[in-house]
């Protein structure tokens, strides 16, 4: 059984939450049981269900990616709220969109491969 840190994918969900999380410590403090408790959760699922997927085989591993790539849609849409109610600026929002779509892609490919 590998360590699912030597897994690229997890290593850049891993990235991608660290990043989510700078990004969201300055949003307002009446919004840390809403929308940033939310971005936050739904960044952090994305490694964490590819971490506990890690120790699965096969069919149920890609069950975890499955619900790793629901993470990243619903992050993906958080973000891009946040950005239009403007506690996320334009450069954040891009670099953190942009990682998000190139995660959904690694995971895709990783849920193809393993059913072949």
């Amino acid at each position: 059984m590998q360590s699912f840190k030597n897994l690229k994918v997890w290593e850049k969900g891993h990235q991608l939450t660290l990043s989510v999380y700078r990004a969201t410590a300055t949003f307002p403090k009446d919004e840390l049981y809403g929308l940033t408790s939310q971005i936050r959760r739904a960044s952090s699922s994305i490694p964490a269900n590819v971490a506990e997927g890690c120790g699965r085989a096969g069919k149920e591993f890609g069950r975890f990616l499955q619900i790793a790539m629901g993470s990243a849609s619903e992050l993906e849409y958080h973000l891009l709220l946040a950005h239009d109610l403007g506690l996320l600026s334009d450069p954040d929002h891009k670099a953190l969109e942009s990682q998000t779509v190139e995660l959904k892609r690694m995971l895709s490919s990783f849920i193809v491969k393993l059913r072949a």
